[in-house]
């Protein structure tokens, strides 16, 4: 595997294993967001993903990472990241974040989206709404010859262009035999960042996390559920995409 500025450039054998690895990852997320609806507990989905990457005989990839305790991060309305699946019963009008990775063949594969749990309002959809575009608009720029932050600044003007905020303190990243990788992939251009060449090979996992109110978030007693500060309603969807001659190329879809 060739190595670039510390980024790992992968082969198309490689790229194969991580695109099956990101499919079975978005197998099981359109198999949990079928799953929500009102009244349902959230460990139902922690079930759920274990017994779905047993059926695929593949490893849950956060589960132990860095001493994380679940399958899935279940994170639900102020919660923006590294929630825990728990006996929280979902009610109408609620949105809920799922971000979920697997190991395939010894490569990794992550995504994550937001479910509206029933009727949700105005407000809601458009956090939705924006949040997506933001992220397609980050993946239109993952092509070759472009920097590294043609990404974050997309994806940062398409959001703060519709009044709601990127969260800062976490951010994207490069993925492949380990889920977390160089490049890191800010939703917000940096001042004063060395630029970063993108080049045929990348792998990166793009995720906009996007608020209704403010971009600072704390993390919880249990030292993993990050919210928003002001508890504002949040959004999380994420793409693995790799770089290719021929533009981006989006790994985790279900089929």
């Amino acid at each position: 595997m060739k190595k670039v500025r510390g980024i790992f450039l992968k082969n198309d054998l490689e790229l194969a294993s991580m695109r099956e690895a990101c499919r079975i990852v978005a197998v099981i997320l359109r198999d949990l967001s079928e799953a929500v609806k009102p009244g349902v507990q959230t460990k139902v989905f922690e079930a759920l993903a274990r017994k779905r990457c047993a059926d695929f005989k593949v490893k849950p990839g956060f589960l132990g990472m860095y001493g994380f305790p679940f399958a899935l991060c279940c994170s639900v309305n102020e919660e923006v990241v590294h929630g825990f699946p728990s006996e929280r019963v979902l009610v109408e009008g609620d949105l809920v974040s799922f971000d979920m990775g697997v190991v395939y063949d010894g490569f990794y594969g992550d995504a994550a989206t937001t479910v509206p749990v029933g009727t949700i309002n105005s407000d809601q959809a458009a956090l939705l709404q924006v949040t997506q575009e933001s992220l397609a608009k980050g993946i239109a720029e993952a092509k070759a010859g472009n920097d590294l932050y043609d990404i974050s600044r997309a994806v940062q003007k398409h959001v703060e262009g519709h009044g709601l905020s990127v969260v800062r303190r976490f951010v994207g990243h490069g993925i492949g035999r380990k889920l977390h990788e160089k490049p890191e992939i800010p939703n917000f251009e940096p001042k004063d960042a060395p630029r970063i060449p993108l080049l045929p090979g990348m792998v990166l996992a793009i995720e906009p996390m996007v608020t209704a109110g403010g971009p600072d978030v704390e993390v919880l007693s249990d030292n993993w559920t990050a919210v928003t500060k002001d508890r504002s309603l949040s959004a999380h969807f994420e793409h693995t995409v790799a770089v290719t001659k021929n533009g981006p190329r989006i790994l985790s879809l279900a089929e």
